[in-house]
């Protein structure tokens, strides 16, 4: 009898339920001899031992539906060490409630602070499995996550429905995309909904050279600017700051965003009239697209085949369209970034899109 725990940690996104089905599946067409245990608000549960037996029955019809059935929860990992209020030792409760449950692996579904826990646990001597979760795509051993290309549809209808409304008001509007530390979610919304400029945070702007291109465009004719900027994007002086500094700046910043200081910038240095629009997190909402359904299949089954082979300590990824496993301890803490002399920048810079440089 095979024993399987499930959870999903860390923001939701649009196939968490296709990649638990891919896996639940996947098993199951190998053997009858299983029990699925899901916990409930992702290590939340596992901590406080909130957990619920599941069927093959529970993972049908899901493939199509956003969000988890499990719910999530965020449990950051640099706390994991640190009692809860009660003095619980929430390491040792993990522990515990794995032990308890008589679990042959536990797979886990989250992005860069889940797969810290996942490979904290894997140290602690538990069965460990994962998979790539998160629209940022920034999960460092696989070329792509699951969630990323829904995000990447629906942040790029958004920026599609702003044409119009940009075009006849003549104005320049900003599409604030989601993305903290890393832009591959701005890059590719950005270019496949036309932005004029993009601003990720690894490549640091300068506001001149955004108001240089907005004046470009006007002389050229082109009366209205659509930028796609990514909420972790940092001017050039801020990015010389260290990291202390510029948190204590950002306290006192009046801007709700980052898109609304900016705006305010681009306004003093061109006189134009900025709009900005914030699909916040609508992009991690709906169903998931064609391609995720697909992903998170392919990573379930090669999930499935890892557990029952009793190859632990990996997260499934892939590479060149094949699935890899890629051991925890080199995924854990390494973030994939987009590199600022990579293909795909000189090639959007190439079509005339600005970076802010």
């Amino acid at each position: 009898m095979k024993r399987i725990g499930l959870l999903t940690s860390g923001g939701d996104c649009q196939a968490l339920n296709a990649a638990m089905r891919g896996v639940v599946k996947g098993i199951c067409s190998m053997t009858d001899e299983v029990e699925i245990y899901g916990f409930d608000e992702g290590y939340k549960g596992l901590i406080y031992g909130n957990y619920r037996m599941l069927s093959s029955q529970d993972f049908s019809g899901i493939l199509t539906h956003g969000g988890t059935i499990l719910g999530t929860s965020r449990q950051p990992f640099k706390l994991m060490r640190t009692p809860d209020k009660n003095g619980l030792d929430k390491v040792e409760a993990m522990k515990n409630n794995y032990a308890k449950l008589n679990l042959d692996c536990l797979v886990i579904l989250g992005g860069n602070g889940t797969h810290k826990t996942a490979n904290l646990l894997r140290e602690e001597g538990l069965n460990i499995i994962t998979l790539p979760k998160t629209i940022d795509n920034d999960l460092w051993g696989t070329d792509m996550t699951f969630g990323f290309q829904s995000a990447v549809d629906i942040a790029t209808n958004a920026i599609d429905y702003i044409h119009t409304t940009a075009a006849s008001h003549r104005r320049v509007f900003i599409v604030e995309v989601m993305g903290h530390k890393v832009g591959w979610l701005t890059l590719y919304a950005g270019i496949a909904g036309g932005a004029d400029i993009i601003l990720i945070p690894e490549i640091p702007y300068d506001i001149d050279c955004i108001a240089k291109a907005i004046h470009n465009r006007v002389k050229a004719g082109k009366d209205f600017t659509i930028l796609a900027v990514a909420e972790g994007a940092v001017s050039i002086e801020d990015a010389a700051l260290s990291k202390k500094v510029l948190k204590e700046k950002r306290k006192k910043n009046p801007y709700p965003s980052v898109s609304y200081e900016l705006a305010e910038g681009i306004r003093e240095a061109t006189g134009e009239e900025v709009r900005v629009t914030v699909p916040g997190h609508m992009q991690r909402g709906g169903s998931p697209c064609p391609y995720d359904r697909v992903l998170t299949t392919r990573l379930g089954a090669a999930a499935a085949e890892l557990i029952m082979s009793g190859e632990y300590g990996y997260m499934v990824g892939v590479k060149n369209d094949e699935t890899v496993k890629i051991p925890l301890q080199e995924v854990a803490g390494r973030l994939k970034m987009v590199q600022p002399d990579s293909q795909i920048i000189k090639q959007a810079k190439r079509t005339g899109i600005s970076f802010g440089i």
